[in-house]
């Protein structure tokens, strides 16, 4: 703290020291205050080195100058270990770009001009007048164009930038400035901005440098506040036009936040966190906030804007909607269920661009370019980062365009094991697309995780799948159209899908994962817990019609449905019951629908026939007590059933012998011949004990499987009352 009172009296403390030291006859009481002050600039050599350096005049010689090393050293010491006051940030700048002491001098202090808290907006406009001076070299320009990206979080306000947004317009024609000032122009650019000479100007850029990234970004942001003045069409999916310029600082910010953390506030922390610079190949991830609301204007600006961090409740929202200003870091939005509000109500393009540019950048920076090393730290603050955008997209009750593109790039590389269940969460969130581009995006990256890591993944896989499928489908029972032949992929867009083509790209998520769970389940011996999340799956399947209105039936493959019709648990096999009902169900109403009107879209004849196999063979099994036998659709070779030596094997999986409810049939046969000593089973389906008996079953809960049988069998609960 006395370090920086004492930085802002640098001139005054300069000038006294130069007045007592010239005046040979000064009294003892200017030589005693001329000693002092030498004392105490001796005890602090960086304010010491600050004022010499604030008097360094053009022309000085820099070559074999031990003073000017020396005040060098000094500051660049403090400002790689601390960082640097305000008031030092200005008056470093404004040496370096005036090139006082050479372009060399000045190189070297953009390169050390680290801050310690905020950067003063009037020390980059002043960087700015030495821009349009014209004397700097261009790799000078361009260091300077780069410092200021990079610190333009930590910028106190913004409204003196915004005045000269002309002045640094007029750049765009320097080709090796361009790419730096589109940048500077994206993050600085309002409506009243959007022109018609300088769309006209980027125009003519483009026309002479090709369709640059960054140029079509700026550009696509001028169309978001000008629609009329930008004729050409952006493209929807674009990839980013800038990138990311903060390497020559990112090392030395870092270990300076950490250090002022605390001291540093809130609302001037910054968006897209830097990270330290890795000694290995495995680098790190650090500092994954979301920044808390702040205006975009000085506080004693004379605009009448209502600034989205007053906001107290949802009537104060919708009293000042047409005047709330959008915050300086986009990112803030994600922090504030009432600046999310905010957004879903107005839907302003420009916000949803400028947010998607923010959370693209964080998103590949820290998980692309520096994957967590798993230090809890670093973990704990990406899981709270996940789970704000998370959060987020349930409430706008869609995905943001940049999450989408940085999972499909994360997914070629993830392990599989990081953040998986946030990953995962997000990846459920994915929009609709068409079936080829899933395919190579998700289900090829997926695949080669799935069948390289543990069963609890591969549960997880199948969850997060059947969330994809669940919000697919709801999303299109509540926006198909009437006609049914053309829906909405986006309620922000203009891209439209054919409901064939829907369909087409839901056949290929339900057939993925008929493969994945088939091969899944014979890797891991048909564990119960991937048998389940499987059995959840094909529960939303084989309602998809009647529940969803999609007129698609797809059966789940012999890989699944034996398994869990053999299964030693009775949750499993009743489960199996309820989606044989429910595929029942769906079949009759598409049936009865395909009879009485003409449609445009059949359920196919291999589907009926699929389905009458997988339910001959349940009857047969369950109900028949005829498993394996020809006819059956599950036919064994009687030969190799004999040389297994189980007697009687066609009854082994009736719902008395099968293992899933072998104990219910103990049970039973204990209640109702408790003096038996010889325990046999065969007595229950005898006569009036074998309805006894399926009741008592079905009482224990077993309701899908008492819809399947009532429904396929003719089996009543009022054929039998049991005692």
């Amino acid at each position: 703290a006395l370090m920086m009172a004492n930085i802002s009296d640098l001139s005054r403390v300069a000038l006294d020291s130069s007045r007592d030291s010239s005046g040979s006859g000064s009294s003892s009481r200017s030589l005693r205050v001329a000693e002092s002050m030498k004392k105490k600039g001796e005890t602090n050599p960086f304010r010491s080195a600050l004022s010499s350096l604030s008097q360094v005049r053009e022309g000085t010689t820099v070559k074999g100058n031990d003073e000017l090393e020396r005040n060098l050293v000094v500051v660049e010491t403090i400002a790689f270990g601390q960082g640097l006051p305000p008031e030092a940030v200005s008056l470093l700048l404004d040496l370096a770009l005036s090139l006082r002491a050479g372009s060399g001098t000045c190189s070297r202090v953009l390169k050390f001009l680290i801050p310690a808290s905020v950067v003063p907006q009037e020390a980059i406009v002043r960087g700015v007048s030495w821009l349009c001076v014209g004397k700097m070299p261009v790799n000078a320009q361009v260091l300077f164009l780069r410092w200021v990206l990079t610190v333009f979080d930590l910028i106190d306000c913004k409204d003196h930038l915004r005045a000269i947004y002309g002045f640094i317009f007029s750049f765009v024609t320097e080709e090796n400035l361009c790419p730096f000032i589109c940048h500077l122009l994206y993050l600085l650019t309002m409506r009243e901005h959007v022109q018609p000479y300088r769309v006209r100007k980027l125009l003519d850029v483009q026309a002479k440098m090709g369709r640059q990234p960054y140029l079509m970004q700026l550009l696509a942001l001028y169309k978001v506040f000008r629609p009329e003045l930008v004729s050409f069409s952006v493209p929807t999916r674009m990839r980013t036009g800038f990138k990311n310029h903060n390497s020559t600082w990112k090392a030395a910010l870092t270990a300076v936040q950490r250090k002022n953390r605390a001291e540093v506030m809130a609302d001037h922390s910054l968006t897209v966190e830097v990270k330290e610079k890795p000694t290995s190949r495995k680098r790190k991830l650090h500092h994954l906030d979301v920044p808390a609301l702040s205006s975009a204007f000085d506080t004693n600006s004379e605009r009448k804007v209502f600034r989205l961090q007053e906001l107290q409740s949802f009537t104060e929202l919708i009293q000042n909607i047409h005047n709330i200003e959008l915050p300086a870091q986009m990112g803030s939005l994600l922090g504030s269920s009432l600046a999310l509000h905010y957004l879903d109500c107005v839907q302003d393009e420009s916000a949803f661009l400028r947010l998607n540019f923010w959370l693209g950048h964080s998103l590949q920076e820290e998980f692309l370019l520096c994957p967590a090393d798993g230090s809890l730290s670093s973990l704990a603050e990406a899981s709270q980062f996940l789970s704000i955008i998370l959060s987020s997209q349930q409430f706008l009750q869609e995905s943001f365009f940049s999450t989408e593109s940085f999972l499909y790039k994360f997914l070629t590389v993830w392990d599989g094991s990081l953040l998986r269940t946030h990953f995962l969460d997000l990846l459920s969130h994915v929009p609709l697309m068409p079936s080829h581009y899933i395919k190579v995006l998700v289900f090829e990256p997926l695949m080669q995780l799935y069948f390289t890591s543990a069963v609890f993944f591969k549960c997880s896989v199948m969850e997060c799948l059947n969330n994809m499928l669940v919000k697919w489908l709801t999303w299109h029972s509540v926006n198909a159209l009437e006609d049914g032949l053309d829906i909405s992929l986006n309620s922000n867009g203009t891209v439209t899908m054919t409901l064939s083509g829907f369909m087409d790209t839901i056949i290929e998520l339900v057939r993925f994962v008929g493969r994945l769970a088939a091969e899944g389940l014979r890797l891991e011996n048909c564990h119960v817990l991937l048998l389940s999340q499987t059995l959840t799956f094909y529960e939303t399947v084989c309602d998809m019609f009647v529940k969803y209105g999609l007129p698609l039936v797809i059966m789940p493959p012999a890989g699944v449905f034996y398994p869990a019709l053999l299964a030693t648990d009775s949750l499993t096999v009743d489960r199996l019951g309820y989606i044989m009902y429910r595929y029942r169900e769906n079949l009759t109403l598409a049936k009865k629908q395909e009879q009485q009107s003409e449609q445009t879209f059949h359920i196919s004849r291999n589907t009926y026939q699929e389905f009458n196999q997988h339910l001959v063979a349940m009857v047969s099994c369950l109900w028949n007590s005829k498993s394996f036998l020809p006819g059956t659709g599950f036919e064994i070779d009687e030969c190799l059933l004999t040389q297994t030596k189980v007697p009687e094997y066609g009854s082994r999986f009736d719902l008395v012998h099968h293992p899933a409810f072998f104990k219910y049939a103990i049970e039973f046969h204990q209640k109702f011949w408790p003096r038996r000593k010889r325990v046999d089973l065969a007595s229950i389906k005898v006569g009036k004990y074998w309805n006894w008996y399926v009741e008592f079953l079905f009482s224990q809960g077993f309701d899908g499987l008492n819809d399947f049988i009532q429904v396929n069998t003719g089996h009543s609960s009022s054929s039998g009352n049991c005692c």
